[in-house]
């Protein structure tokens, strides 16, 4: 459903997704409206605050639900993460996180949604660390197995139960491998990097958080005393101080930040795919003006840097580098020069209409930088131009293929899914305001 996004409930999300959930089992003819399961489903302030409860979001007059109200956006669909030891947690073993109460308003469906939000919640089941994530179904839920079965779940037969009558058929998913943080920095490494105590400093002018944050990668004998010095680097480069916190990072250094006050300016999943078997990609697209050529360079062209720096640079620069010019543009040369890397760029009869980069480290290959001019939108150039990226990827010798994506782009995340990506980790960086 387009513009439709997935976030954690809040205000009135809640008890429109307690009604939601009731309505959608009802005409599913899975509970009776006399039964006490009917109340539990309705129930979902208590949800909210022992579990994870998630909405699917839609502008308003786009639901055609009764939970519209004026300016709100409406909910149409929702789905439960419950941590083993939790009370709605069925079957969860340590370290897993089970899936409950998915549910899509009827009006609604056959629009993506369910798929929209099972994506959203095995990102946030990496988030959290779980290790597995875990579900039980219906044999009659024939749709349902299809799309769990499409995302990587598997059936583990010997985890099936139930009561009375109902036999619930378990599934389980798993993480995959991450890339880890030094491949990901090797494929957009910053123009200079200092160390403190092991941590690699990016400098690279304000030219992305990527490249102008710091990788905490183990434990300095200080951890006080190595912030202190990162701070005093990014203020003689006129930069602020910007941390990226991952699984890497030292036990208890995010609550450290946050009591010196850096803020969480973004959090960014690192989705994962293999390439084994991929298939030349052949098919074709067409905007407005005509078909779309891609070209493939082993080096930005002035085009491509423009139109990238144009749009996504300043999305992501800090201080000075804000402004895009002639210096930015040859500072994201200098960035982006820095790692083996390949540069896609579509073209049609009106000139350039998108970008992509596919850079190289290890077994993997890195996806970035895609640009879709705005007038070539929603014709299904940004997938082609990913698909043609990973056909460069293979061709070249790589494995596997990682991207990033901010956690909170809805769209983005269900064309990563729906291309065969998983979320493998996530990542905050947080900035010292």
């Amino acid at each position: 459903m387009p513009g439709a996004v997935v976030r954690v409930a809040a205000g009135a999300q809640v008890a429109d997704a307690g009604a939601l959930t009731a309505e959608a089992y009802l005409a599913d003819r899975l509970v009776d409206a006399d039964e006490a399961y009917a109340e539990e489903l309705r129930d979902a302030e208590r949800r909210a605050r022992e579990a994870t409860l998630l909405v699917a979001l839609v502008p308003p007059g786009e639901g055609d639900g009764a939970n519209d109200r004026d300016d709100d956006p409406v909910v149409v669909g929702t789905v439960t993460l419950a941590p083993y030891g939790t009370s709605y947690a069925e079957v969860a073993e340590p370290g897993e996180l089970e899936i409950r109460m998915l549910a899509v308003a009827p009006e609604a469906r056959r629009r993506g949604i369910a798929e929209l939000l099972m994506a959203a919640a095995l990102r946030e089941a990496v988030a959290s660390g779980a290790t597995r994530v875990v579900l039980s179904t219906l044999d009659s839920m024939e749709a349902a197995q299809r799309l769990y079965r499409r995302l990587g779940f598997v059936a583990v037969p010997e985890r099936d139960w139930g009561h009375v009558e109902v036999h619930l058929r378990v599934h389980t998913w798993t993480p995959p491998d991450a890339p880890g943080a030094l491949v990901e920095s090797a494929t957009w490494p910053p123009a200079r990097v200092v160390d403190v105590d092991g941590w690699r400093v990016g400098l690279s002018g304000g030219l992305t958080r990527r490249a102008n944050s710091v990788l905490p990668l183990g434990t300095p004998p200080d951890v006080t005393a190595a912030l202190d010095r990162v701070e005093e680097l990014y203020a003689t480069e006129g930069q602020p101080s910007i941390v990226r916190v991952c699984r890497a990072s030292p036990r208890g250094l995010d609550d450290l930040l946050a009591l010196r006050d850096y803020e969480v300016m973004s959090r960014t999943d690192v989705l994962v795919r293999e390439l084994d078997g991929i298939e030349p990609h052949r098919g074709a697209v067409r905007t407005a003006a005509g078909p779309v050529r891609v070209s493939v360079a082993d080096h930005p062209g002035d085009e491509w840097l423009a139109a990238w720096s144009g749009s996504k640079a300043r999305l992501h620069a800090t201080g000075a580098a804000a402004e895009a010019d002639d210096a930015s543009l040859r500072l994201a040369r200098s960035v982006l020069g820095g790692a083996p890397a390949v540069y896609l760029t579509a073209t049609d009869a009106s000139g350039l209409v998108g970008v992509i980069r596919a850079a190289f480290a290890e077994e993997w290959v890195a996806l970035s930088c895609l640009v879709v001019a705005q007038a070539a939108r929603r014709r299904g150039l940004g997938r082609f131009l990913t698909l043609r990226a990973l056909d460069e990827g293979a061709r070249r010798g790589a494995r596997r293929a990682f991207l990033q994506v901010e956690a909170e782009n809805s769209a983005a995340g269900a064309l990563y899914t729906a291309l065969g990506f998983q979320p493998a980790e996530r990542y905050v960086y947080r900035e010292r305001r």
